[in-house]
């Protein structure tokens, strides 16, 4: 009875594997963490790069990092929102992104929001495949890398 079901479930993977590609995939998972990142960025400034007032507040009052001042914290956070989210969306400097926004995770998750693991989990493990995998073949990087052979 199972044996029917092992080899159709067989052939889905593979068709499956065959029709989304490890370029697609890194692409989305890109896309995905970079414009969490990109949106929580474009909530701390007005125009272009001008920080609200509410971050400042925000940091001294509901983030209170340890060890740095809340302006400091404030600007890190807020600048390298943009470039680590550009970064992934763009595949430039991709993995030093991934490995940006893996850190932006554990901060927040340590020392901000203890209780919310299962979202950052979720940014975590995508920072991860594409630390470890690579921007994929559509990317900013790999473009530049093909350029230069």
């Amino acid at each position: 009875m199972l044996k029917p079901l092992e080899a159709l479930f067989d052939k889905l993977i593979a068709v499956l594997t065959a029709l989304v590609p490890s370029w697609l995939l890194l692409l989305m998972a890109r896309v995905a963490l970079g414009g969490v990142f990109w949106l929580s960025a474009r909530t701390k400034v007005e125009g272009l790069l001008t920080i609200k007032d509410s971050t400042y507040f925000l940091f001294e009052h509901e983030y209170a990092l340890p060890l740095l001042p809340v302006n400091l914290a404030a600007q890190l956070a807020t600048y390298s929102e943009h470039a680590f989210a550009i970064g992934l969306i763009l595949g430039i400097a991709t993995r030093f992104s991934a490995l940006g926004v893996l850190g932006i995770t554990a901060v927040i998750q340590l020392f901000v929001y203890p209780d919310a693991w299962a979202t950052h989990l979720t940014w975590a493990a995508l920072a991860l495949l594409i630390a470890t995998q690579g921007p994929g073949r559509v990317s900013l990087d790999s473009l530049l890398r093909s350029s230069r052979r």
